[in-house]
């Protein structure tokens, strides 16, 4: 099964195997409909849809990031709906070149079902390459999901305190530079980064084409960001805990295993005006 990226090829001779099951994951934060009219008006044959807000996460709380993670329970009998069982390749896409899709890619392997991959490229790349488009909605047999919830592979607040005053310790923020250093801040009330946090914005994991830089190239980008510290030390966050995850699918493509999500992120950190907040001059 495919575990990190599948290419658009291998997509397209399997569009008719009931054994996979396409995700249409387009979203845009500043319109949270606009993913969904994209995909009525065209989309990869057989795609079903998953809307960032309504299904892949829970509503926020006043003490919540922007983005919490959905109830498991919920979020399986949504698997299960779409048809995804327990032998189902899936395949995420968006076409934003993975950064909405990584994040069920990363809920999937939450639930313990590693056969996700995400369409390397995007929907751009499947367009480019002339495969076929439609307006059909999918006629979709459900299938039994059975969620086996791996709450190792996330953190909290009260980790990332006691993470970022650690040495063998390393949390990347992935994050527009221009968001790290607190010179503007689009979405949340407060600008800035959490102190001792590195900035890998995920479009690092690019090449200029769309696609994701081969394993080896990405492995030698984050060895030399982690320096000593190992994989599974490593905690990745972003603003909502989606876009962290694009970190973590190249580093689980570069075989470095084991880093985790602050599910959080910046949108929960700032909640509690106790917590620093650093900003670069």
């Amino acid at each position: 099964m495919h575990k990190t990226l599948v290419d658009c090829g291998a997509l397209a001779l399997h569009l008719d195997d009931p054994r996979w099951v396409v995700v249409d994951c387009r979203f845009v934060l500043s319109k949270p409909e606009a993913g969904y009219q994209a995909y009525l008006a065209s989309h990869i044959p057989g795609a079903r849809y998953a809307h960032l807000n309504n299904d892949l996460s829970s509503p926020p709380t006043p003490g919540s990031g922007r983005h919490p993670l959905p109830n498991p329970e919920r979020l399986a009998e949504k698997f299960s709906l779409w048809g995804i069982g327990r032998d189902t390749q899936v395949v995420a896409y968006d076409d934003s070149f993975g950064a909405m899709a990584v994040r069920l890619w990363w809920l999937l392997r939450w639930l313990g079902h590693t056969g996700v991959a995400l369409l390397d490229g995007g929907l751009p790349a499947w367009q480019r390459a002339g495969h076929s488009m439609t307006q059909d909605l999918p006629a979709i047999t459900p299938a039994r999901f059975v969620p086996q919830v791996s709450n190792d592979v996330w953190v909290t607040s009260a980790d990332i305190e006691k993470a970022r005053l650690q040495t063998d310790s390393l949390i990347m923020d992935a994050r527009a530079e221009e968001r790290f250093r607190g010179d503007v801040e689009p979405l949340d009330r407060i600008a800035g980064h959490i102190p001792g946090a590195v900035n890998v914005p995920y479009e690092d994991n690019l090449h200029i084409s769309g696609t994701f830089l081969p394993p080896q190239e990405l492995r030698e980008l984050y060895l030399g960001i982690m320096g000593k510290v190992h994989p599974d030390k490593v905690i990745q966050m972003c603003g909502s805990g989606v876009t962290a995850c694009h970190n973590l699918l190249a580093m689980e493509h570069a075989g470095l295993t084991g880093a985790k999500l602050y599910a959080g992120s910046w949108s929960e950190w700032i909640t509690d005006d106790r917590r620093p907040v650093a900003r670069e001059a």
